[in-house]
């Protein structure tokens, strides 16, 4: 797992500093595990008990601890079904099947999210902020609004501004007819 999240922020490291202008209105939230340095209060709150008892461990280590799936390793990365896709942490709608881009980099790929169910952070140290030179670039973090659930990042790809999100973050929902 750690071996996928440092191959992953160095594909997308490289891609996320021509994003990292529009970083600077996301460092006042809050880390949804309680580190950042400003408060936000989210509109679902659970102890660690709760998480680790409703989700599986690959879901917690992504949705709460911030970690990456491998790439191509979970089912809805290639989905092409109409439908909407939710939080796994809370089932809050946030992305929309119409607004998913098809992009073979192993992830979910969205231009955008539905109105007001994503927030923004910094996920590492912004440049400047540290002197290891190893240390990997910060990304934009996106998480869910209403429970601070980890979804991905939001970084430039083949010249797109995208949401890069793991599908185990997301439960779909096919659209009814």
């Amino acid at each position: 797992m750690v071996e996928a999240s440092l191959n992953r922020r160095v594909f997308l490291g490289a891609t996320a500093l021509s994003g990292m202008t529009l970083a600077g209105a996301g460092r006042a939230m809050a880390d949804p595990a309680g580190g950042g340095s400003e408060e936000y209060q989210y509109e679902i709150v659970r102890t660690e008990a709760e998480w680790r008892a409703m989700l599986d461990k690959e879901e917690y280590n992504v949705l709460r601890k911030r970690s990456t799936e491998l790439p191509k390793s979970h089912p809805l990365w290639n989905n092409t079904a109409d439908g909407i896709y939710c939080c796994r942490g809370c089932d809050l709608t946030i992305y929309d099947s119409i607004w998913k881009v098809e992009l073979d980099k192993g992830w979910l790929f969205f231009a955008q999210s539905r109105l007001n169910s994503v927030l923004m952070g910094i996920d590492g140290k912004p440049p400047g902020e540290t002197t290891d030179p190893n240390a990997p670039p910060a990304m934009i973090e996106a998480r869910c609004r209403r429970c601070g659930s980890h979804l991905g990042h939001i970084l430039t790809v083949e010249g797109q501004t995208l949401h890069c999100i793991n599908g185990t973050s997301l439960q779909f929902r096919p659209a009814t007819v």
